[in-house]
């Protein structure tokens, strides 16, 4: 469990805007719009989740569910803050069913300039190992070519 700060103004445009003028019954049909597409989120980049509950308040994103790997817990964690207009995610998914659980990855926000070469090289001491944040984003990442400031990765611990 853990709470995970983003970057609000960073991130994919799924959300659209509210307004100060919406009905109750309107701001309820957006927030369950919002819930849905968030979900949509996890389930495009087909992580596994059982149980998968996601709930919304303003830019909090708490999420539930239980899953049987560290990764795909902080993958959805990362697809889920990785959406403009969320600024926090609050990560209440259970791992169970692990024998050895693998050591959880740093969290990295993405600056003007870099590349994953260069995250590689400040992490590992070597630019060549960008493939391993590119296999570590997976399915997150379509391109390693294709990052943005504000974005978070999992920068994993150890690699071979």
């Amino acid at each position: 469990m853990g709470l995970f700060s983003f970057l609000k103004s960073a991130g994919a445009k799924i959300l659209g805007r509210s307004t100060a003028t919406e009905t109750t019954e309107n701001a309820e049909a957006a927030k369950a719009a919002k819930i849905s597409a968030l979900e949509a989120v996890v389930s495009k980049a087909e992580l596994t989740v059982d149980n998968l509950s996601v709930d919304l308040e303003d830019d909090r994103v708490t999420v539930y569910g239980v899953t049987d790997s560290v990764a795909v817990k902080e993958k959805v964690v990362l697809a889920l803050g990785n959406v403009q207009g969320i600024a926090t995610v609050d990560d209440r998914i259970s791992i169970v069913d692990v024998e050895e659980p693998e050591a959880e990855a740093d969290f990295y926000e993405v600056q003007s300039g870099d590349s994953l070469s260069k995250i590689a090289k400040r992490y590992y001491g070597d630019p060549m190992k960008y493939n391993a944040i590119f296999e570590a984003n997976q399915p997150l990442l379509s391109d390693p070519n294709k990052i943005y400031p504000g974005q978070m990765l999992r920068i994993p611990k150890a690699i071979a």
